[in-house]
């Protein structure tokens, strides 16, 4: 009886804290990200000549629409507590952590002092990619969804875009 009285009690956490994420908070984030977005697209510098190659190679429709966007530190909506929570509980901020590069839609963000070689460029490229294939929207729940369960080396969304790292490596 107390086996059954915790297992549900357990799944009813569980349910309410992924009610919360996918019915609050993660709208809440895709809207932040999406004014991130037009943002990093009027102040952001186009893709040089070899680099708008490389999108297109890598099958990006619109890539004269990407941007990137040097700032001191990768944005995240820090002001807002239960996102900020949520993304400590995920790995994207926190003591101890540096996020170098993220994408926005078309926007990559960039932290000044990293490097974007091209095989990191053609990484973040992919994400250009994994969203203009969906959206941002789908995207973003993809992705939180995916770091929860395998973590961010194993998701899949990164798994794909770290191919592109070894496919770039000598270029």
């Amino acid at each position: 009886m107390l086996l059954s009285i915790t297992f549900a009690a357990t799944l009813g956490i569980v349910f309410f804290h992924q009610t919360l994420i996918s019915s609050v908070l993660l709208p809440q984030y895709i809207s932040w990200a999406e004014e991130t977005d037009m943002q990093g697209r009027q102040i952001g510098k186009p893709l040089d000549t070899k680099h708008l190659a490389i999108a297109k190679e890598i099958g990006i429709q619109s890539p004269e629409k990407v941007r990137i966007v040097y700032v001191d530190e990768v944005p995240f909506p820090h002001d807002n507590f239960a996102l900020k929570t949520l993304g400590e509980a995920l790995g994207f901020v926190g003591e101890g952590i540096i996020n170098n590069a993220q994408v926005f839609g078309y926007s990559i963000y960039v932290r000044h002092g990293f490097e974007l070689t091209t095989p990191k460029l053609a990484h973040e490229l992919v994400h250009v990619l994994q969203i203009e294939r969906s959206s941002l929207q789908a995207m973003v729940t993809q992705h939180f969804s995916d770091l929860a369960e395998y973590g961010y080396n194993n998701s899949p969304l990164e798994v794909e875009a770290f191919k592109a790292n070894e496919m770039y490596k000598d270029r």
